[in-house]
């Protein structure tokens, strides 16, 4: 299942690549929403940089291992990671629109394991269109954190 979503600021590509890029910031975030994050390795973040991602969902608790496979300032970043269930792909491009104005496209792709993650796909297809609009919602929240300046 493939969600994908892009929004529009009035911040420079290189800022908000700076700012989606800054992965204290982010690991802080989730760390705020009540995920355990954990980083494998030491140094420069860079490509081949992982973590360890737990959290509760659905009432369960979840493991992700998320791995930055690309990391390609200040355009591109590609996350691969593994759960239990699912392989999931996770894309964040920015792109100059002007000077003073970018576009952050975000894409997630979501594939599943094995036949339970089939069915758990399956039926979250059924609701597609809500799925879009709070992903959608979320990443707009983001970058219009980071627009403003506040804390993620």
């Amino acid at each position: 299942m493939k969600f994908s979503t892009r929004q529009d600021t009035d911040l420079p590509a290189e800022v908000l690549f700076g700012a989606v890029s800054d992965f204290d910031r982010l690991e802080r975030l989730l760390l705020r929403r009540g995920a355990e994050v954990r980083r494998k390795d030491a140094g420069p973040v860079r490509a081949g940089t992982s973590w360890q991602i737990d959290f509760d969902w659905r009432g369960r608790p979840r493991e992700l291992a998320l791995t930055l496979a690309t990391y390609q300032p200040p355009e591109q970043m590609v996350f691969e990671g593994q759960s239990s269930h699912f392989n999931v792909e996770i894309k964040i491009t920015v792109v100059a629109l002007t000077r003073t104005k970018s576009r952050m496209l975000c894409e997630i792709d979501v594939a599943p394991r094995g036949m339970k993650a089939r069915l758990m796909i399956q039926t979250a297809k059924l609701a597609k269109g809500q799925l879009d609009r709070k992903f959608a919602h979320r990443i707009e929240e983001f970058v219009n954190q980071i627009a403003v300046g506040q804390p993620g």
